[in-house]
């Protein structure tokens, strides 16, 4: 904003001869500071899944294990969710947070267990291929249930997650352990879940592929074994 300097006008002097009222000036322009150059623009670094999940991608887009509807696949390694449509094509990628405990199986019993009975080893995030579909959980919160009877589903950040917790901060580090933070739910970025996520499977569902932290991959998709046997093993 410009700062204008006060000056005396319109006022008539009593004068006589060469006396007369004085020119006002013109009020001076305030300097203006030079605008600061743009700040560069840093390009968001891309999230990749693991060889392990690469591989899982490959093997359902050519087998049609995901029966023409559209699936996801999350990388448990990478803390990563990516995206696909009834075709096989990659819609989009973003981090996700995950069971605080490794493992591979829901504990039996856990799914109707209150959130403070269940102890730290039983927070984990089963493995296998779900088929998911939209219901609602408690306090008529819309989620994506991947395992009902585990109590397992996928939803944004709870809007009453405990502070401590940072799980917003967790969600954009670039380490996938410290992407572990829930009870077994794997939580996305809410834009994601409105935008893309609820459109693609509100209709009919679709399956979610959980990669495994510990098992082998033949284990927890048995089916994959024969795409296995004609493609080279991907170690993690």
């Amino acid at each position: 904003m410009k700062t204008m300097i006060p000056f005396l006008a319109g006022v008539a002097l009593l004068a006589t001869g060469a006396d007369a009222a004085p020119t006002p000036r013109k009020p001076a322009r305030a300097k203006t500071a030079p605008r600061p150059a743009a700040a560069a623009v840093v390009p968001k670094a891309p999230l990749l899944p693991s060889p392990q999940g690469l591989f899982v991608a490959d093997w359902i887009a050519t087998s049609g294990d995901n029966r023409k509807l559209p699936y996801a696949v999350i990388d448990k390694k990478a803390a990563t969710l990516t995206l696909y449509d009834a075709k096989g094509k990659a819609l989009d990628q973003v981090p996700v947070l995950i069971g605080i405990a490794l493992g591979d199986d829901a504990t039996p019993g856990v799914g109707s267990k209150k959130l403070d009975e269940i102890g730290p080893a039983e927070k984990t995030t089963p493995a296998g291929r779900f088929l998911a579909k939209f219901g609602y959980a408690a306090g008529r919160q819309s989620v994506l249930w991947v395992d009902y009877a585990n109590s397992v589903a996928i939803h944004a950040i709870p809007a009453d997650a405990a502070k401590g917790e940072k799980r917003r901060e967790r969600m954009l580090s670039p380490d996938p352990e410290r992407h572990r933070i829930t009870f077994g739910c794997i939580n996305v970025p809410r834009a994601f879940y409105a935008a893309k996520l609820q459109p693609l499977f509100r209709k009919k569902g679709g399956y979610v592929y959980v990669m495994p932290d510990i098992k082998p991959l033949e284990e927890v998709f048995p089916r994959l074994r024969v795409h296995a046997l004609t493609t080279p093993t991907i170690t993690s």
